[in-house]
């Protein structure tokens, strides 16, 4: 795809195909979102990967929720421990966003989503096939933390 075709792509559909590229669900939101706040694709890559899988791939708080939380820090995180009002905001914002990601898929929780009883014991991700595509929500829970951010994050002033 040629570059100015993919400016103009709803980020919500890159989100989708980063994953399908072979991304974390949490790389697939944060990097696709993380240059609207100033942070260029390869650090947001990088800092998002250890989230993928519920956290190190253990199936706890989803990695598409984990992003959603790091860019609102981005855009309006407190940096001054003294803040309270501040602190109170960005766990407000994140409260919020999140709510609106559990209304629509009931849970936050990595293997909950997945209707895993438990995490893997190994760290090793699942091998990238048409099939794993297919079998995993994680496409539509994408979709879904992208459109929260646009509407929470890139709405509002």
């Amino acid at each position: 795809m040629h570059m100015e075709q993919e400016q103009f792509k709803p980020r919500t559909e890159r989100a989708v195909e980063t994953f399908k590229e072979g991304y974390n669900c949490a790389q697939a939101v944060f990097a696709t979102y993380a240059d609207c706040f100033g942070m260029d694709r390869k650090t947001a890559l990088e800092m998002s990967s250890a989230m993928g899988a519920g956290i190190g791939r253990m199936r706890e708080v989803c990695g598409a929720v984990s992003s959603m939380a790091m860019l609102a820090g981005l855009k309006e995180g407190n940096a001054d421990p003294e803040d309270e009002a501040a602190k109170e905001h960005i766990y407000s914002l994140v409260r919020t966003m999140s709510a609106r990601f559990k209304e629509e898929h009931g849970t936050i929780i990595c293997k909950e989503l997945l209707g895993l009883d438990s995490a893997e014991e190994s760290a090793k991700p699942s091998i990238r096939t048409p099939e794993f595509y297919e079998t995993r929500p994680c496409a539509r829970i994408i979709a879904c933390a992208a459109k929260i951010i646009e509407e929470e994050l890139l709405c509002k002033p």
